[in-house]
């Protein structure tokens, strides 16, 4: 049975299956049509009582901005949960939630529904999320305009792990953040080339056309490491595989 994601969002057409959709290109789109994943967003606004489809309201203290409001969050949730038998796992893309890692996105990706619930304004009204309780996720510490774009990236993220989704099934694997260091230190990826041999003066490293596979496979782990010590120290200070936060 494929994977299910319901996106709760007042802009459901970010989530289009046909282009151009963000989704609906490249993998994501190919791994839809085998049948590995599907999604449905719904309008958050198809849940409000008033005749202008109103999803928010000034916040109380005042200041700046709008808060989206209790009820049509809440009435959305039930609702969509009800329209398939699966839990779901809810989720609520906000720049206050744990980090999305490599170690999240595959915790993830073991669970066969989604409800991502995309908040847009000043944020959402602090007592429902209190009782939806979501596991809460940030892709990075920016804000943008509403959570879609980082429900597209979660999405995206975790599709490419389905099995069957690459054209090579060890490809994910291999990327960075992968457990691919000795004792399953998650590393940067190596650098990469294809041809020509030689462009602008600079030269394809010599070992990769030895088609000695081990000693390859022992420069792209040095170089891995490299990498990764330049450029993510932090990832070799802790322990190799943290597990996701619950």
């Amino acid at each position: 049975m494929p994977i299910r994601f319901d996106i709760l969002t007042t802009f459901p057409e970010m989530f289009a299956t046909e282009p151009p959709g963000a989704l609906a290109l490249s993998i994501p789109d190919r791994a839809r049509r085998a049948g590995l994943v599907e999604w449905h967003a719904t309008n958050i606004r198809d849940f409000t009582t008033d005749k202008h489809q109103k999803t928010d309201d000034r916040p109380f203290g005042g200041g700046p901005g709008m808060v989206m409001s209790c009820q049509p969050v809440w009435d959305a949730v039930c609702a969509v949960e009800a329209m398939d038998d699966r839990p779901a796992t809810r989720v609520l893309l906000t720049p206050q939630g744990v980090p999305l890692t490599q170690p999240l996105v595959e915790e993830l990706a073991t669970m066969p529904r989604l409800l991502l619930l995309a908040g847009h304004y000043e944020g959402i009204d602090e007592r429902v999320i209190r009782k939806l309780d979501p596991m809460e996720v940030s892709i990075g510490d920016f804000v943008l305009s509403g959570g879609e774009l980082a429900a597209i990236v979660l999405m995206d993220a975790v599709i490419r792990l389905l099995p069957g989704a690459l054209g090579d099934g060890e490809s994910a694997g291999q990327d960075s953040f992968s457990p691919i260091g000795p004792g399953g230190q998650r590393l940067l990826d190596c650098p990469h080339y294809t041809r020509p041999r030689v462009w602008e003066g600079e030269e394809v490293p010599e070992i990769l056309l030895s088609g000695d596979h081990g000693r390859i496979a022992a420069w792209r782990l040095e170089q891995s490491l490299q990498r990764t010590r330049e450029r993510r120290p932090d990832l070799l200070a802790g322990p190799p595989d943290q597990p996701p936060p619950a």
